[in-house]
């Protein structure tokens, strides 16, 4: 998993500079290097925003998982019963 996340940030991260610096080709201005937009608040304000909307899904996601076990939804096994137990049991 570290090895997927670790290559997704790269592909990000040229991904990024590529947009980079065709917005800064159009105010005729010099590209930056990958080592120079991969320190560049550009690309961190990009990554944060990404991970912030991720971590904002998984959390809710979380919550709202364990709010419908502990009102007992249909989908989910009673509070306390054993981990091979169903909800759709007969």
């Amino acid at each position: 998993m570290a090895a997927v996340f670790l290559f997704s940030w790269l592909a990000q991260s040229i991904a990024g500079r590529v947009a980079f610096n065709e917005t800064r080709l159009g105010r005729l201005q010099d590209p930056l290097t990958w080592t120079q937009y991969v320190t560049s608040a550009d690309f961190w304000s990009r990554s944060l925003q990404n991970w912030q909307s991720e971590f904002l899904a998984v959390g809710s996601m979380a919550v709202l998982a364990i709010y419908l076990r502990q009102r007992g939804s249909p989908e989910s096994k009673p509070v306390g019963e054993a981990n091979d137990a169903t909800g759709i049991e007969g």
